[in-house]
């Protein structure tokens, strides 16, 4: 299924998340209708509180449109190492019509769960690195424009309310 993906200002998208206790079959179709809806997005990455359930789950494929699809399934997902920094654009599902450059670090290792409840370890560098820094900022609420210096955000939210005024 194809869920909604909430969209900022919703305030669904500040709450932090919850460790998956054990992987059951709802947690399975979770991860189906995150992969679904991610891919029809389209995107290259999801978590779960951006379609509104606040659970440790995201999915990831960085492959491109001429490639087999590679998805990435992480339960409870934790960088457990980082190191240098880069300093790329970033758009998000949930703040659709925005995109800005944001510093994150160049290289992650990230320890979680698969959909089998086998712990992985994922040494991630370039996109791949990005997209776990922002797919695990949005379990703990946080949300790439939070990276911005003030003034930018603040332009930014600035023509989010003109937007809404706008479709008043």
């Amino acid at each position: 299924m194809i869920r909604t993906i909430l969209t900022y200002p919703n305030p669904e998208l500040k709450k932090k998340s919850a460790p998956v206790k054990i992987i059951t079959d709802s947690v399975r179709e979770l991860v189906q209708d995150m992969a679904n809806t991610m891919y029809d997005a389209p995107g290259i990455g999801l978590a779960a509180p951006q379609i509104g359930v606040h659970q440790r789950v995201i999915v990831i494929d960085i492959s491109g449109k001429n490639e087999p699809p590679d998805l990435i399934v992480a339960i409870n997902p934790t960088i457990v190492y980082a190191e240098g920094e880069v300093y790329e654009e970033e758009g998000c599902l949930s703040v659709p019509d925005y995109a800005a450059n944001v510093r994150r670090h160049a290289s992650v290792v990230v320890k979680a769960l698969d959909i089998e409840g086998v712990e992985r370890t994922w040494k991630a560098d370039d996109l791949l690195a990005i997209a776990f820094q922002h797919e695990i900022d949005h379990l703990d609420g946080i949300l790439f424009i939070d990276h911005l210096s003030a003034l930018k955000r603040e332009i930014f939210q600035r023509k989010v309310r003109k937007a809404a005024e706008e479709r008043r």
